[in-house]
């Protein structure tokens, strides 16, 4: 038995695709939880293209007793990732105008500036800890920006963000143990430090409007009303958390994967035009989001096996990835895989409306990168240290030299 790299960097047990491993079956009802696994590419991808009879709202299914202190409706209302069609539709587009192509293109200068920013305050010669130098501040601070929250306030972020993703159990809809109460309690509490946090900004935008993104969705208007509290917390709250949480992964990502395919590396420094390649098979091979959830509206069949109604379904993205019946050699890191429809940022109406941005910033400070450093090399004895969380691959600590 041959020892993965997933082994040596403590990967979470549960991602099999990261050990070279295709699934038994592509569509399984899994007992202990009470959901049902997908991990096939052609299968989820059809999912995420059939909103209507599978929906984006988890909360409908969540029994009662497993979040007894929660208002989930209060939770989930303005919350993008959660909305169905047509409201889901309506309340984008009050937000896709901060994420057209011209719009992000404008960043770049911003964001360039941000990175040397960063890595001109590293005070260690000669070394990097690629997340807290830059992978984590350099999104966080952008999406800050165009929010209109402090970004000085990102150490608040990451401690209520670190809460909420801190759990290495799978959740389950059906089994009661204390361990995993805890885990919803601490996530909870992460959650609210933060919509707290937002709230207080958003009532200072309806007293006092500023030209920024928060001002914009305090004003917006849905069928002729305003949104509620509610939504603009919940909306900017979800614009936050994916405005940072994937890049910091994409970028580090990156980086491991250069590091672990030395020759990609040095192709990518002597060839610019190989830097957006890599990211998105970098995306493909570590997929930050491991898996998104829908949920069955009607009784249907996924790939030649009948799911009944209300059934909550996790489709692994990551696994699907590296389907071996879509990617040719899936284990392989190939960043000139041509075509390359990784689902890192979903598909259909729900594409990760962000991904523009988060290419750009993770083209930007990888090329950094490459100028103000000749290396970047993991540290023997200093391996990377990874997201615990079951439904995300990404590093969290990464070591390197950059001698």
């Amino acid at each position: 038995m041959t020892t993965t790299l997933a082994d040596t960097w403590g990967l979470h047990a549960s991602q099999f695709w990261l050990r070279g491993k295709q699934p038994e079956n592509r569509v399984e009802f899994a007992a202990e939880l009470g959901m049902w696994n997908v991990y096939g590419h052609p299968e989820i991808e059809e999912i995420l293209r059939d909103p209507a009879t599978f929906s984006s709202d988890t909360t409908r299914l969540v029994p009662k007793e497993m979040m007894p202190d929660a208002d989930l409706e209060a939770m989930s209302a303005g919350n993008l990732l959660q909305l169905d069609p047509p409201l889901h539709n309506k309340m984008r587009k009050l937000v896709s105008r901060a994420f057209t192509p011209k719009v992000v293109a404008d960043l770049e200068p911003r964001i360039a500036a941000i990175t040397h920013e960063m890595l001109d305050a590293v005070t260690t010669p000669g070394r990097l800890e690629l997340v807290e130098d830059l992978a984590y501040p350099l999104p966080v601070i952008v999406i800050a920006e165009l929010l209109g929250v402090p970004a000085s306030d990102r150490h608040l972020f990451k401690g209520w963000v670190d809460k909420m993703f801190e759990s290495s159990e799978q959740l389950s809809l059906v089994k009661k143990d204390e361990k995993q109460d805890e885990a919803i309690k601490k996530s909870l509490e992460g959650q609210k430090s933060l919509t707290d946090y937002l709230g207080v900004h958003v009532d200072e935008r309806r007293k006092q409007p500023r030209e920024d993104l928060l001002t914009k969705l305090v004003e917006a208007e849905v069928d002729g009303e305003r949104l509620s509290r509610n939504e603009v917390v919940n909306f900017a709250n979800i614009l936050l958390l994916a405005g940072h949480i994937t890049t910091t992964m994409l970028l580090g990502n990156s980086v491991l994967c250069l590091d672990t395919h030395r020759e990609w590396d040095e192709r990518a420094r002597a060839d610019r035009s190989l830097v957006p390649p890599a990211i998105e098979e970098s995306l493909r091979f570590l997929t930050p989001f491991a898996a998104v959830a829908r949920t069955t509206m009607r009784e249907v069949e996924v790939g030649g096996v009948t799911v009944p109604a209300d059934q909550l379904l996790m489709l692994w993205v990551a696994a699907a990835n590296r389907d071996e019946r879509v990617f040719t050699d899936p284990g392989t890191f190939t960043p000139l895989r041509d075509p390359n429809p990784h689902l890192a940022f979903g598909r259909g109406i729900h594409f990760c409306i962000g991904a523009p941005l988060a290419r750009l910033e993770g083209r930007v400070a990888l090329n950094i990168l490459f100028d103000r450093y000749p290396a970047l090399r993991t540290i023997p004895g200093e391996p990377p240290k990874f997201q615990v969380n079951p439904n995300m691959t990404g590093v969290r600590e990464l070591p390197l030299t950059t001698a």
